[in-house]
């Protein structure tokens, strides 16, 4: 997949950062990590949009791994379409709550761009299934690497180009309780690993990007 040009950038307004206009290539694989409300979303979106822009044979894809189980998940879902739709219209939608490895490799093509949006609620998903009859897992009975790798696979093999947007959420105290903790130490893993086979690594703060692996040269 050839580079191609960027102009990435934010919007004024509520809850957007003003940054500097910058052009850049657009990695064939990155991965965008941050906070709650950091600007992960709306990194990917603008990359999208600048990759639909730059050629009318550019296709985008949006993964989505959100569950609507209660009433204020469905309300934010069906948010996050809306001004999805509004901000960047030729990004298509897929949901893929538990089967990434396989739908990210179905919708992976050389001139399609695939967002994943978000890793994190993809493995709570795999761990913490939201069922009426579902009972926690021992701390050891949890997601197992070969859970995860089809994943990292899929990502290496990938056509095209492939941006993932993911939770850091190991920057506070421990949590309490066994199982929180499995899951913290799960996210954090299954985060080293995209990391590695990732082209570019940015970090998301006050949506601002830092780039943590990939810069420009």
């Amino acid at each position: 997949m050839s580079a191609e040009p960027v102009r990435s950038q934010t919007s004024a307004g509520p809850g957007a950062a003003q940054a500097s206009a910058r052009v850049e290539p657009l990695a064939r694989s990155e991965f965008i990590l941050g906070g709650q409300k950091s600007g992960k979303s709306r990194r990917a979106e603008t990359l999208a949009a600048a990759w639909l822009a730059a050629s009318p044979k550019h296709d985008a894809v949006l993964i989505a791994t959100a569950q609507p189980f209660d009433a204020e998940m469905r309300d934010r879902i069906e948010r996050h379409r809306r001004d999805r739709a509004a901000r960047v219209p030729r990004l298509r939608t897929v949901e893929a709550p538990r089967a990434l490895a396989e739908t990210l490799a179905a919708c992976s093509r050389p001139e399609t761009l695939v967002v994943v949006d978000c890793l994190t609620l993809w493995l709570t998903n795999l761990c913490m299934p939201a069922a009426v009859d579902w009972e926690p897992k021992p701390a050891d009975a949890g997601v197992k690497w070969a859970d995860i790798a089809p994943f990292i696979e899929a990502i290496e093999a990938a056509p095209g180009p492939v941006v993932l947007v993911g939770n850091e959420i190991g920057l506070g105290v421990i949590p309490l309780g066994a199982q929180v903790r499995a899951f913290v130490d799960t996210l954090g893993a299954l985060n080293q690993a995209v990391a590695r086979v990732c082209a570019r690594v940015t970090l998301m703060c006050a949506g601002l990007p830092l780039t943590l692996k990939g810069g420009a040269s």
